[in-house]
């Protein structure tokens, strides 16, 4: 089993342009991300895909593997299924979003676990336990899954309603997913969908067209950095000594990959 993970990165973020370059601490957001990723012992590879030049000299100062892609994209998914097409031997692909830095390769691991035990399932993503707190916020996705762990349904909205209030299989959506490699080549050719657009969730275009998404679990949700808001809470982190620190396993990691 070989799967290759890519972390899209682009420059011009609506909300937060250069986002993958800023400092969290003294490293680059993008960074932290690739760390947790080369770390992870499921992935065969780790790749940064970005067409933007200022990112690729960021990601080979720190010693990363990039792969320039073209400037179209309209989605990170698509940027990623333009790098899985150079690497063939590669059963699945993990699409690791570069606006989490503290994403976990145990996190990384549970995303990919069905590959690793040999199920061969459309496409998986991330899911933990949903806050009381969360249930309302339309920034915190819901997931509602059947008993065999697909997803039946992604939504900002309250969901399920709970008109009883019995236990329901709801979850937080955490952004991370992984595609076997000829769905991700099928995925980027199917057409925008209905309830995709009125959610802004591209994740629902694949349940739309009929085909089935995996829910892997993990504990804990981790933070993401869309907007500078957002980085300052981070940096509060940071102050706080709640961030993990680079070890020299993990820069080991790195020097073998160049």
């Amino acid at each position: 089993m070989k799967i290759l993970a890519v972390i899209p990165a682009r420059y011009n973020s609506q909300r937060f342009p250069g986002k993958p370059l800023v400092k969290i601490g003294d490293r680059p957001m993008l960074q932290w991300v690739y760390e947790a990723a080369i770390s992870c012992p499921s992935f065969s590879q780790v790749v940064v895909a970005t067409d933007n030049a200022d990112i690729a000299e960021c990601v080979w100062s720190f010693g990363g593997v990039v792969e320039m892609t073209r400037t179209d994209h309209a989605t990170g998914t698509d940027r990623v299924a333009e790098v899985a097409e150079r690497y063939p031997e590669m059963t699945a692909i993990a699409n690791v979003q570069g606006d989490q830095p503290f994403v976990t390769p145990q996190m990384l691991t549970q995303l990919v676990k069905p590959y690793l035990r040999g199920d061969s399932p459309d496409m998986t993503t991330l899911a933990c336990p949903l806050a009381e707190k969360d249930y309302g916020d339309p920034n915190a996705v819901k997931v509602l899954c059947d008993r065999r762990d697909r997803a039946l349904y992604f939504s900002r909205a309250p969901i399920p309603y709970y008109r009883n209030h019995k236990p329901a299989p709801v979850f937080h959506h955490l952004g991370l997913y992984a595609f076997r490699r000829d769905f991700l080549a099928k995925y980027t050719k199917l057409a925008p969908t209905p309830l995709e657009d009125c959610e802004g969730l591209e994740q629902l275009r694949v349940l739309e067209h009929g085909y089935r998404i995996t829910v892997c679990h993990t504990q804990t949700s981790t933070t993401e950095i869309n907007t500078p808001e957002d980085l300052l809470q981070v940096q509060v982190l940071l102050a706080k000594k709640a961030i993990p620190v680079q070890t020299d396993a993990i820069k080991a990691k790195i020097l073998e990959a160049e």
